[in-house]
């Protein structure tokens, strides 16, 4: 039988539910997902639905839903927002939870940095990862490198930017801001200087995984992304290698490392740990092929890898459980080495590769092959990583 509630209207028989317990506001395109508890006591008639609003301090957007979480559309993207919900019955509305935290609806950007274009480079481009269309300038990097590696939250990107060659390696981290185009500036160092190293991460910790110091490395180094410093050691891989996959590699639970060059020949090995907890990495299955410095979009529940073995096949993994990659499609080219990664929560965007500047474009959902989505600034292969506010480590 249902408790007794709020008392309404001075009648006995009007008895609304008390206020959820407000959770946590996750911010998107455009929306806002609002998470909260059920109140434990439901008024004198079952809960109907729950209501939640977001409000910029003059405007307020509302819509309901069955249960947590409620998604409130139509919000303006960069516009800092908090979000309340209230529980309903046949009787009315309940009275408000307290407020979410600020938050800030923002488009899925993709942004790939630096690169090889016959020479070093350290251009920053960006797409917004909803419109078909050509990159746009974001800025440059601290300097010109290639075959780096990304890792990002929902607002800001961390590039550890790599080096091409012995010269050009280096232990430096650079860091943007993904709401605001410019220049990148330093953000702190990891262990000691390599190159062709992969990303992963979710909304506070970023993995750099892997590379080469002149010899395959099995090295995991982890940074707090909100915070500027060094890197800290993670762990290690299960195998030593370079050039794993690189781009968005992440669930919002655990990190994954696949393909490469060990010490000899090709990897097809996929292994992967939890973000949250240090310690060295698991088998995880295998790729469909073998092969190295290829890219990698996510989902919050997929792993699609791309243009493996200089070709062009696309397998995918179910982040939730272990097991080989399936095959998914082809992309648009074959025979183009170097390509790299950025996603949204749905949509995958594999950019660059060896002297061309072509962003092909997937559904992560549904195996198919690649279409074409528009083009980089500039052609160039090996980006350091690719940036994204929306991946599939990011709730």
């Amino acid at each position: 039988m249902p408790n007794r509630g709020n008392f309404i209207g001075g009648q006995d028989n009007l008895f609304v539910p008390d206020a959820p317990t407000i959770g946590t506001a996750t911010a998107g395109n455009a929306e806002v997902s609002v998470a909260f508890t059920a109140p434990s006591d439901v008024g004198n008639d079952d809960i109907t639905a729950y209501g939640a609003s977001a409000t910029d301090g003059t405007n307020v957007i509302g819509a309901t839903g069955s249960s947590s979480p409620v998604t409130v559309t139509g919000l303006t993207n960069g516009t800092s927002y908090t979000a309340r919900v209230w529980a309903i019955n046949d009787y009315g509305n309940g009275p408000l939870s307290a407020a979410t935290a600020s938050f800030s609806p923002a488009a899925p950007l993709g942004i790939w940095s630096g690169g090889d274009a016959d020479s070093l480079s350290n251009v920053i481009d960006y797409v917004v990862i909803a419109s078909t269309g050509t990159a746009q300038d974001f800025g440059d990097q601290t300097r010109a490198s290639a075959q780096g590696s990304s890792v990002s939250s929902s607002t800001r990107g961390v590039i550890y930017i790599g080096g091409d060659t012995a010269i050009d390696r280096t232990d430096e981290i650079d860091k943007i801001t993904i709401a605001s185009t410019g220049n990148a500036t330093d953000f702190g160092n990891i262990s000691h200087n390599r190159s062709a190293t992969a990303g992963a991460s979710n909304d506070t910790r970023g993995l750099f995984m892997g590379g080469t110091d002149g010899s395959a490395d099995e090295t995991v180094d982890y940074v707090t992304i909100a915070s500027d410093g060094n890197a800290s050691n993670f762990g290690d891989l299960s195998q030593a290698r370079s050039g794993p996959a690189n781009g968005t590699s992440s669930s919002l639970t655990r990190a994954v490392c696949a393909g490469g060059y060990p010490s000899s020949g090709l990897s097809n090995v996929i292994d992967y740990r939890a973000i949250a907890s240090t310690g060295n990495f698991s088998d995880f299955g295998d790729l469909t092929v073998s092969g190295g410095l290829f890219a990698s979009c996510s989902s919050a529940t997929r792993i699609v890898f791309a243009g493996i073995n200089e070709g062009d096949t696309m397998c995918f993994i179910t982040t939730a459980s272990t097991g080989n990659a399936s095959d998914f499609g082809d992309l648009l080219a074959a025979d183009v080495m170097g390509k790299t990664g950025v996603s949204s929560k749905t949509i995958g965007l594999i950019g660059g590769g060896s002297g061309i500047n072509n962003i092909d474009k997937i559904t992560i959902a549904s195996a198919a092959n690649a279409t074409d989505f528009g083009d980089l600034t500039l052609a160039r292969r090996f980006c350091n990583g690719g940036v994204s506010n929306t991946h599939g480590g990011l709730a």
